[in-house]
């Protein structure tokens, strides 16, 4: 557009129509005015996103730990890293706990790498950081090496900055992948074909008419500006500048929600997302744990104590920490009844299902050996009778139907320091069970319907064991709670069978990651678009093969949060609501600009060229200052004040668009070129009425131009709306159309009775009454569409 408006410039000028050269000049500058405004206001809001995403690190400074951008560290800082966060810059490792890294983003690696420092001191606490442990920092390994990039898979640890940014191993990798263009979202792809098509219907039209004009009249200037003006009319510049307002917008409008869309293509996926995949703790549950039962299978009165010895040093996890509260109500004491002790062996959470052992001793060599985990794992590893094993069972399926999550508990003792390569190896002695209770989230039943409202389609997919998975989904009111499948379940099933499975179950327990990945597959599968939420280390990889992924911000894993499109802030389960209404208010008002710009657009074209092929009078009707002008209302309002209009009442009852479906239907596109018909039809009717009054060529495009700005007014209005008429839209609040409509009526009556202009715009005298024709035929080649909207109401009701 830019393009053809230098040319046309230009042309005036060398034909010597400098006042129409100059107001070209101003026209190319109204135009780029526009287009900087759209696009400045774009960046900002996608500015604001890149702070939002910005990483938080703990750093040691002055003494004090504190939390800073991962940009702002400096090699010497001392950093500390937990469990599912990103490392964000290279260093040596100074202390850990159970600490092992996920390397393959660099090395390809699948198998998390354990670390440890270097030295054969016991670790000190986190906490106090001895400078000896600094001062050996300098000895560098692979076991005590970590990488910018890579993920804590397990555990926390402590370690020293040598390399940031782009001197990073991951820096100098991620030049090699700044050359890579992001892939296509398929909304972007159908805008770029449909602009491409008509760009190229554009030129096609310009040689064309170019040819008729000169053979007609026979000079080639005029030819040239005639056919200019006509490729102007075609090209839907506004279409791309709209979807790039829409889309950056609507990321920031998210995030005064509490909703962060990472990158603005989120945004359109939101709007047909049909399956909701929910991760039960932290999603659905508080994540607020409380020991809720000790069953002390063993009678030794030691299960609780064993489960904290189980447990971190320093805990972090939401079910250690409810450990740690309950041990030290029960035995009354006033702090943690392990600090004589250090931990000499770690065996990292592991396994399917998990469990994880700690080895701790004293000075006095004093040693206690305790593990926890998933109850079928520490009964497969543990001496027990089988009429034991199924009473532990029983047991643990009364605790589970009660909603509670549900951990064995057991203990060992070993003499030497040659400790078992695994930890199944050890001679564990089953202690018991801790029940854990989180409640569900107040509103998640509510959160539910609304789901179910909108069309969506809900399922649980948790680690938990099946009797407490069904019992939360049955307590919260998902359909389907009463058949639950497990990961292994889910393993043993090919690929159609697992593709006809769910699209019948609901709720799926004991799952780990591949299993998760094969449930989102197989739902991509059958043609949903799958939003799935995730907190924790494993659900990475769902996160990212699901069309939505959705991390908790305040609870949420680094690594979730990354491998996330969206991130509830404030880890509020009803904001996956606003966010997939709002995902549908800003598609449905994107499609409502792009209707309203095919609409307008084509009697433009059509006014242009049927004068030339018809024959009929004063063929040069518009030009091409009278198409920017037009152009000049019509960006505006397709990209500014549609983008304001408020959600439909009737949004969130429609069912989830087909992701595979096009912009428009056949219908809707046109029910679209109808309205353009309609809006022609009147707009020639009053072409013909000039003509036949004797009205000059100058008159004629008075009223040809007041009839299209006018049919452009009331377009506007028609449109914000393709299911409720006039009568209940007026009342939509939208405080930037009224603004933009009055600024438009403004111009236009500017334009046909200020002397100045109308002589720049080569308009005619036009009388009050004339005008008022002129906005009768611009209303009635619109009104049919409300009368349509009203007959339809008329008729379901």
């Amino acid at each position: 557009m830019f393009l053809l408006l230098a040319v046309a410039c230009v042309l005036y000028f060398l034909l010597g129509d400098f006042t129409e050269a100059m107001m070209m000049v101003v026209s190319i500058l109204f135009v780029t005015g526009i287009e900087l405004y759209q696009e400045t206001k774009s960046e900002r809001a996608l500015e604001a996103l890149r702070q939002f995403t910005r990483a938080q690190v703990r750093v040691l400074r002055n003494g004090d730990w504190v939390e800073i951008p991962s940009e702002d560290l400096v090699p010497d800082d001392v950093v500390s890293i937990e469990e599912g966060e990103r490392i964000p810059a290279d260093g040596i490792l100074l202390e850990q706990h159970d600490l092992s890294v996920d390397e393959s983003v660099l090395t390809g690696e699948s198998l998390s790498v354990e670390k440890s420092v270097a030295t054969t001191n016991h670790q000190s606490q986190i906490t106090s950081l001895p400078a000896v442990a600094l001062a050996k920092a300098g000895h560098q390994s692979t076991a005590n090496s970590l990488l910018q990039g890579t993920i804590v898979a397990t555990g926390k640890g402590v370690f020293k900055v040598t390399a940031t940014g782009a001197r990073s191993e991951f820096g100098k990798l991620g030049k090699s992948i700044e050359s890579i263009d992001p892939e296509k979202t398929p909304l972007q792809l159908q805008i770029k074909r449909f602009v491409r098509q008509m760009a190229i219907a554009g030129g096609l039209a310009f040689v064309l008419v170019f040819g008729l004009n000169f053979w007609i009249e026979n000079d080639v200037w005029k030819a040239l500006l005639f056919s200019l003006t006509l490729a102007m009319a075609i090209l839907p510049q506004e279409i791309p500048v709209a979807f790039s307002a829409f889309m950056a917008l609507g990321a920031f409008r998210m995030i005064k929600h509490g909703i962060l869309a990472k990158q603005p293509k989120t945004v359109e996926s939101l709007g047909s997302a049909t399956v909701i995949c929910l991760d039960k703790t932290g999603t659905i549950t508080e994540n607020k744990m409380s020991v809720a039962e000790v069953a002390d299978i063993s009678g030794h009165g030691r299960t609780l104590e064993y489960a904290l010895w189980a447990s971190e040093p320093e805990p972090f996890d939401a079910m250690e920490k409810a450990l740690l509260e309950a041990q030290i109500l029960a035995t009354s004491a006033s702090n943690d009844p392990r600090k004589p002790y250090q931990i000499i062996k770690e065996y990292p959470l592991g396994g399917k299902p998990p469990m994880m052992t700690h080895v701790w001793e004293n000075q006095e060599d004093n040693r206690l050996i305790a593990c926890k985990g998933a109850i079928e794992r520490i009964l497969a590893v543990s001496d027990v009778t089988d009429k034991l094993r199924e009473q532990i069972l029983t047991k643990t399926e009364e605790m589970a139907s009660q909603g509670f999550r549900v951990l064995g508990i057991a203990s060992a003792t070993f003499a030497g320091k040659d400790f078992p390569a695994e930890q199944d190896h050890f001679e564990w002695k089953f202690e018991g069970l801790i029940a854990f209770f989180d409640p569900p989230k107040k509103n998640a039943g509510a959160v539910f319907k609304k789901f179910y409202q909108a069309g969506l389609r809900v399922m649980m997919i948790t680690g938990d064991h099946a009797a407490t998975a069904k019992n939360i989904a049955k307590s919260t009111g998902l359909k389907g709670w009463e058949t639950a499948m497990t990961g292994d379940e889910v393993m043993e099933l090919n690929d159609t069978l697992l593709r006809d499975t769910v699209q019948k179950v609901n709720v799926f327990a004991r799952m780990f990651p591949d299993a998760k990945l094969r449930i989102v597959n197989a739902l991509k599968a059958n043609g949903e678009t799958v939003a799935m939420s995730g907190d924790g280390v494993n659900d990475g990889p769902a996160l990212k093969t699901a069309q939505i992924g959705v991390a908790m911000g305040k609870k949420g894993t680094e690594i979730a949060k990354s491998a996330a499109s969206l991130v509830l802030l404030n880890d509020n389960l009803n904001a996956m609501v606003t966010a997939i209404h709002m995902g549908r208010r800003i598609y449905d008002n994107l499609r409502k600009a792009i209707r309203y710009i095919i609409s307008i657009h084509l009697p433009i074209v059509l006014v242009v060229l049927l004068p030339l092929l018809f024959g009929w009078p004063y063929t040069h009707i518009l030009l091409p200052l009278h198409v920017i002008f037009l152009e000049l209302v019509m960006d505006p309002t397709a990209a500014i004040a549609f983008e304001n209009e408020p959600a439909e009442p009737n949004l969130m009852r429609k069912p989830p668009r087909s992701s595979q479906a096009s912009l428009f239907s056949g219908k809707e596109l046109a029910f679209s070129l109808l309205q353009g018909v309609a809006i022609t039809a009147g707009v020639f009717f009053m072409y013909h009425f000039a003509i036949g009054q004797g009205k000059t060529e100058e008159g004629v495009r008075s009223i040809v131009f007041a009839t299209l700005v006018s049919a452009n007014l009331f377009l506007t209005m028609a449109n914000r709306s393709f299911d409720y008429p006039l009568h209940r839209t007026l009342f939509y609040k939208n405080p930037i159309l009224p603004i933009i409509l009055a600024i438009s009526a403004g111009l236009l009556l500017a334009i046909l009775y200020v002397p100045f202009l109308t002589n720049i715009f080569n308009m005619g005298a036009i009388s009050a009454a004339d005008l008022g024709w002129c906005v009768l035929a611009g209303f009635l080649s619109v009104v049919w569409f409300e009368v349509y909207k009203a007959v339809r109401i008329w008729m379901v009701l």
